[in-house]
């Protein structure tokens, strides 16, 4: 090894570089540890929208097999599809639709006022929907802000009960730096406030593999609240704890016309039942 004129030895150039490699593929892994969101991944607030996590955490297999529960067609619709075509999608056999309508306590969608109104225009059975962002504000906060921006009920028949869109954190962590009880706190804030604003309970949306992961697999909401699962395959596979199951499944982000499409568990006087509460 090279000494230098003090008498210290002196590190080749090519261990030098070693460890430089070393330590900047320790960083690349801990950015890209499962949860995290990199600064070129992370979206523009507010565009969050259902289900965009899926294929990233839970991967994509092939559409539903024969089911033998009739089921309803039905799609839900954010900014991202902007001005929706709701005549074409009535055409197809979709009868229900389900709105973005907020986003935390930030976010209001722009389109949210063609794509509820257009869809009740066609005949559908429509409902609103809240991202919820918990690392935000809390659980009462954004479900006040959510009836108060286009997700409250009305006993018309028509309107489904407001939905509870708690997943990946398209934002940063996950679980939105929450622990798994202060998860299943903040939830249950949010749906408390939904049912002493509106008298209903709200839907819940969400994936297996998240709902474990960031609720600790809870099962104290099945009882109540109707549960809406993401998994894009031919089955609905394993559910979270507390609902033996689903009422809604979203089944593809790649159907026609916006692309997110979803399977009601039953037949539409089913919808119009969860519609008049």
């Amino acid at each position: 090894m090279p000494v230098h004129r003090s008498g210290t030895a002196r590190r080749p150039r090519t261990a030098a570089a070693g460890i430089l490699l070393s330590v900047l593929s320790a960083l690349a892994l801990v950015l890209t540890l499962p949860g995290a969101v990199t600064a070129a991944e992370k979206p523009e607030r507010g565009s969050a929208r259902m289900g965009m996590g899926v294929v990233k955490h839970d991967g994509q297999g092939g559409l539903p097999l024969g089911i033998r529960v009739t089921q309803t067609e039905g799609v839900d619709v954010s900014s991202h599809q902007g001005n929706v075509n709701w005549s074409s999608l009535w055409t197809s056999g979709v009868r229900w639709a389900y709105v973005k309508a907020t986003e935390g306590n930030y976010y209001e969608n722009p389109y949210f006022a063609q794509q509820y109104t257009g869809s009740y225009n066609v005949g559908m059975i429509r409902g609103a929907y809240h991202f919820a962002t918990p690392d935000g504000s809390s659980g009462a906060a954004q479900a006040h802000y959510f009836v108060d921006n286009g997700g409250g009920w009305s006993r018309d028949g028509r309107t489904l009960p407001g939905v509870l869109d708690i997943e990946w954190n398209p934002y940063g962590a996950q679980c939105y730096g929450k622990t798994q009880s202060g998860m299943v706190a903040w939830i249950r804030d949010f749906l408390n406030t939904y049912k002493a604003r509106t008298g209903r309970d709200a839907v819940i949306y969400t994936a297996t593999s998240w709902w474990k992961t960031c609720t600790g697999n809870y099962g104290g909401f099945g009882s109540a609240n109707p549960l809406w699962i993401a998994r894009y395959n031919t089955t609905v596979g394993e559910l979270p704890a507390g609902w033996g199951v689903q009422t809604m499944w979203q089944y593809t982000s790649t159907g026609p016309i916006v692309g997110d499409h979803n399977k009601f568990n039953g037949a539409l006087d089913r919808v119009q039942a969860l519609a008049a509460g």
